[in-house]
C-alpha cells in the first residue's frame, strides 16, 4: 500500500469545491455517470479497433444505494484504470484543474457548469461525500487498485481483490447531504440527467408481469417477476436517421420528453449537420395560440445525451424557444457561463442554422400539404409572425409560407394578397389597401360595409401584429395596412370620385358647431363627411396611427414613448347626408337637439362595444321611455 499527499499548495481542497460549487451540488450525480460511460465508450472504440482484445458485450453503469452503511456505489464496466492510471488522472490532472479552479474563481463563487471544465467532474463527488473510495481493474492485464481519500490532500493507493473490469466509486455521504441516500432523490436525478444516456443505466429492480399462458385455468394468478430496472433510453428518437422514423415514432418520443403533455404536437422538424459543427435535434411545434406569454425553457439542450440545462437562449433563436424538444450538440461547450455561450462562434452557427433549418421545413409543409397547413396557421403564427420581427434571415424567408387569413377563413401568402386585391383595392394615388380586423365580432359593422363594396377584409389578431404591419411596409412602399374600423369606408380606400353633400358649406360649419358644444372634446374628434345616404348617420372610428403607435407602445419595443398610457381618441364621422343629420341641424329646441345628438351617439357607441356603466343605464332606461 501506499499512502502520499497530493501535490497541491492549497490544504483542504475539497472544502472550497463544495463552498464554491454548493449551489447546484446534486450535479456530482451527472458527472460521475459522464465519466462512467465516457470510459464504457472508449472500451467499445479500443475492441473496435483490435487495441483492446477484450470481449465488449453488454455493459450497463450501476447505481446502488446502501442506506445502512451511508453509501452510495456507481459502477460501470468501462475501461477500468491501473494504479499508474489512478496515480497520473486522480491525483495528478485533476489537481492542477482545482488549483486552476480555485484562482480563476476564488472571487466570483458559484458556477456550476465549471466542474468539467477544468477535470474536476470527479472531485464533485465531495460536494456530497466525506469519503470517496474508487476500486478499478483496468482492461489491461494488470492488478486492480483501490484509492480512498477523505477530502484531505491525504490519500491511500493499494492493491485491491476486484476480478472484473471497470470501476467502482463509493460515496460516504456527509450528514449534510443524507438525501442522496433517498430512493426517490436518486431516481429524480437519473431522470433529469440521465434520460438519454448512451449507456444503460441500473438502478435497482422493478416487478414485471409475466403473460399468461394459452392453456392457463380460469384462476389463473398472474406470476410476476423482479427484474434489472433500466433507467434510460440508451437510443434517443434524436440519434436515429429521419428516415427510420416514422410519424408514430416522433410522437412516441414528445411523450417521453414530456410525459405530462397529452396534446399532440402539431408537427417536429429533424435537425441533422455535421459541418461545419455537430448538431442533431428534434423540435416540436406544439398548438401555442395568440397568447405570447407562454412557457419557456421547453427545449432541453443536451451535450452527447447527456443532459445540460432546459435555458437555450443564445442556442435557439429566441422565437423559436416557444417549441418543444431537444437539440443536442457536442460543440456547445458545456462549461461556460451563460454570456460566454452567447458569445461563442459555434453557438452563433448554431441558432443560424436551426433557423435555415426550420424556414426550409415550415416551407416544405407549406408546399406539400397547403391545406393542412392553414389548418394549423392559428396554432402556429405567433412563433412565425415573432419570428419575422425578430429574425433577419427568417424574415427573408417567411414570404414563401407566412400566411394573412381573412375574415371568412380564405388564406393568402403576401404576393397572393398583393395579386388578388389590386383590382379593387388599390387607391387614386396607386397604392394598394389591405383592410385587417382585429376581431370579427367587435367590428362586425365595418367588415359588413368593406364586405358590400366588393373588398377583402383580412383577420389579423395576434399581439404582435401592430410591430409585423409596420416591417412589411416598411419593405413594400406601395402597401398600406389600415384596420377596418379605423375610418368611413369611402376614406379608407379613397378613389376618384369625390361625394357630394346635401348640406351646404355653411350648414356643415353649422351642424359642426352644434356637435362639438355637445360630444365631449377629451374624447371625440367630429369629422363630417358626405357618405352614401344609406350609411351610418354616426359612426365611430380610431385612426390607425395613432391607434397602431399605442398598440406597439403596450407591447413592447415600438411606438412612440409613453404612448401607451394615453387615453383613447376617437373620431366621430358623421354622415352629412343622412336625414338625421339633417335634423339634429332644424331642430331649434335645444333641449331635443342635444338629446338627439347623445342617442345618436350613445347607438354608435354601442356599435363599438364602447357603452358600459352608467352611460349604458341611462341609454337603455332612455330608449324605453322613447317606445312608451
Amino acid at each position: 500500500m501506499t499512502t502520499g499527499k497530493i501535490n497541491v499548495s492549497v490544504e483542504n481542497i475539497f472544502p472550497l469545491i463544495k463552498k464554491f460549487l454548493y449551489s447546484d451540488h446534486e450535479i456530482f450525480l451527472r458527472e460521475l455517470i459522464s465519466n462512467g460511460t465516457d470510459a464504457t465508450l472508449k472500451l467499445k472504440h479500443l475492441t473496435n479497433i483490435g487495441e483492446a482484445k477484450v470481449e465488449y458485450g453488454n455493459p450497463t453503469i450501476e447505481v446502488k444505494i446502501d442506506k445502512e452503511g451511508k453509501k452510495l456505489h456507481l459502477i460501470d464496466q468501462g475501461i477500468g484504470m491501473t494504479a499508474a492510471e489512478v496515480e497520473k488522472y486522480i491525483n495528478q490532472l485533476a489537481f492542477s484543474g482545482a488549483e486552476e479552479f480555485l484562482e480563476k474563481y476564488k472571487d466570483s463563487a458559484k458556477d456550476s457548469g465549471i466542474i468539467g471544465h477544468f477535470g474536476l467532474g470527479f472531485y464533485s463527488a465531495f460536494m456530497v461525500a466525506s469519503k470517496v473510495e474508487i476500486i478499478t481493474k483496468s482492461y489491461k492485464d494488470e492488478p486492480a487498485a483501490h484509492w480512498t481519500c477523505d477530502g484531505s490532500p491525504e490519500f491511500t493507493l493499494e492493491p485491491a481483490d476486484k476480478t472484473s473490469r471497470g470501476t467502482e466509486i463509493i460515496l460516504h455521504i456527509a450528514e449534510d447531504s443524507l438525501e442522496f441516500l433517498e430512493e426517490s432523490k436518486i431516481k429524480e436525478l437519473l431522470n433529469k440527467y440521465n434520460k438519454f444516456m448512451p449507456i444503460p443505466i441500473k438502478f435497482g429492480t422493478k416487478t414485471e408481469t409475466l403473460p399468461k399462458p394459452e392453456d392457463a385455468p380460469e384462476d389463473y394468478k398472474a406470476e410476476t417477476v423482479e427484474v434489472d430496472n433500466f433507467i434510460n433510453n440508451p437510443n434517443p428518437a434524436w440519434t436515429k436517421a429521419p428516415t427510420d422514423l416514422t410519424d408514430e415514432d416522433y410522437k412516441k418520443f414528445y411523450h417521453e420528453l414530456y410525459p405530462m403533455q397529452f396534446e399532440e404536437p402539431l408537427f417536429h422538424i429533424h435537425l441533422n449537420v455535421d459541418y461545419p459543427f455537430n448538431l442533431t435535434g428534434i423540435l416540436y411545434f406544439p398548438k401555442l395560440g395568440s397568447d405570447l406569454q407562454i412557457q419557456k425553457d421547453k427545449i432541453q439542450l443536451y451535450q452527447n445525451q447527456v443532459y445540460v440545462t432546459d435555458n437555450v437562449e443564445g442556442i435557439v433563436p429566441e422565437f423559436l424557444m416557444m417549441l418543444k424538444g431537444v437539440v443536442d450538440s457536442p460543440d456547445i461547450p458545456l462549461n461556460v457561463s451563460r454570456s460566454g455561450l452567447q458569445a461563442d462562434a459555434a453557438v452563433k452557427k448554431i441558432s443560424n442554422y436551426i433557423t435555415r433549418k426550420v424556414a426550409d421545413k415550415l416551407k416544405s409543409l407549406f408546399t406539400e400539404n397547403r391545406e393542412d397547413f392553414e389548418k394549423k396557421w392559428n396554432d402556429i403564427k405567433i412563433v412565425l409572425e415573432y419570428g419575422m420581427l425578430s429574425e433577419d434571415k427568417f424574415y427573408e424567408k417567411a414570404g414563401a409560407f407566412v400566411l394573412y387569413p381573412t375574415v371568412d377563413n380564405k388564406y393568402y401568402t403576401l404576393e397572393e394578397l398583393k395579386e388578388n386585391l389590386k383590382e379593387k383595392q388599390t387607391n387614386k394615388d396607386g397604392k394598394l389597401v389591405v383592410l385587417y380586423a382585429g376581431n370579427n365580432d367587435a367590428q362586425h359593422s365595418y367588415i359588413e360595409t368593406a364586405q358590400e363594396k366588393g373588398y377583402e377584409v383580412l383577420l389579423l389578431d395576434s399581439p404582435i401584429i401592430s410591430h409585423l404591419i409596420q416591417k412589411i411596409e416598411g419593405d413594400n412602399s406601395d402597401l398600406t395596412f389600415v384596420r377596418v374600423d379605423s375610418d368611413h369606408i369611402d376614406n379608407l380606400i379613397k378613389k376618384d370620385e369625390d361625394a357630394i353633400s346635401k348640406l351646404s358649406e355653411e350648414e356643415q360649419t353649422s351642424l359642426k358647431t352644434v356637435l362639438e358644444t355637445i360630444v365631449p372634446k377629451q374624447t371625440y374628434t367630429v369629422q363630417l363627411d358626405a357618405l352614401d345616404s344609406q350609411a351610418a348617420p354616426f359612426i365611430i372610428t380610431q385612426p390607425e396611427f395613432m391607434r397602431r403607435m399605442k398598440e406597439m407602445s403596450q407591447s413592447g419595443g415600438g411606438g412612440m414613448f409613453g404612448m401607451g398610457n394615453m387615453p383613447e381618441m376617437y373620431n366621430l364621422v358623421v354622415n352629412t347626408n343622412s336625414p338625421l343629420a339633417t335634423t339634429i341641424l332644424n331642430t331649434t329646441d335645444k333641449t331635443a337637439q342635444e338629446h338627439l345628438v347623445k342617442q345618436a351617439l350613445d347607438l354608435a357607441k354601442l356599435s363599438q362595444n364602447l357603452l358600459k356603466g352608467e352611460a349604458l343605464t341611462a341609454f337603455v332606461k332612455r330608449s324605453f321611455e322613447m317606445i312608451k
